[in-house]
């Protein structure tokens, strides 16, 4: 349902409720969708799964093992000033 901005604040308590009972529940400003109020469990099913932490994600990385990661000691070009 559409709620005028308005409207809403006016009565917040019957779009949260409506929000949990009927569906999501979208606020907006003059003709645009400003806002959209949904339930903690519709969040949750839309979100899915955690995605892990950057630790976790570095943990996971490939390892190194077995790269040559030496520098490259050739010298560099001459340049005239």
């Amino acid at each position: 349902m559409d709620w005028p901005l308005a409207e809403a604040k006016n009565k917040l308590s019957e779009v949260f409720e409506k929000a949990l009972t009927d569906g999501p529940q979208r606020i907006v400003r003059r003709g645009k969708a400003a806002a959209l109020l949904i339930s903690e469990a519709d969040y949750r099913r839309l979100a899915g799964k955690k995605k892990p932490d950057f630790i976790q994600f570095l943990l996971s990385a490939p390892s190194f093992e077995g790269v040559d990661i030496k520098r490259d000691k050739t010298p560099l070009r001459e340049i005239k000033l």
